[in-house]
């Protein structure tokens, strides 16, 4: 299934401001913050997709566990030229969790492209 597909199966994940941290000093020693269009994965409902930079040609998302996210903030939302909105948020993960950072690419053999331009 093509990516473009899946993010655009992806509903919107509602981001619910998790009960603030008392400590935020301490919330920046175990976790780390990731910014971006927050998404439910299309395929399994305990992992959450987060678009880095929804509107960028260079699309690029991150894929972490529910469990691994201790805080979530609602950002300022992104609206483009033609009135479209993406919600923003930034979730804190928990450090030495694993994640998937997924950039995709167009498979092309580079030495056709370039004896084209000779």
């Amino acid at each position: 299934m093509p990516i473009t597909k899946i993010l655009q199966e992806a509903k919107k994940f509602e981001v619910q401001v998790y009960q603030k941290p008392k400590s935020l000093a301490k919330l920046r020693e175990t976790h780390i913050p990731f910014t971006g269009a927050p998404r439910k994965h299309p395929t399994h409902p305990d992992k959450v997709l987060l678009i880095a930079d929804p509107y960028s040609s260079n699309m690029m998302y991150y894929e972490f566990r529910t469990q691994d996210i201790s805080y979530a903030e609602e950002l300022p939302t992104l609206v483009t030229l033609d009135g479209e909105s993406i919600p923003m948020g930034r979730i804190w993960v928990r450090k030495k969790s694993v994640g998937i950072r997924c950039t995709p690419f167009l498979v092309e053999d580079l030495q056709a492209i370039t004896k084209k331009s000779t």
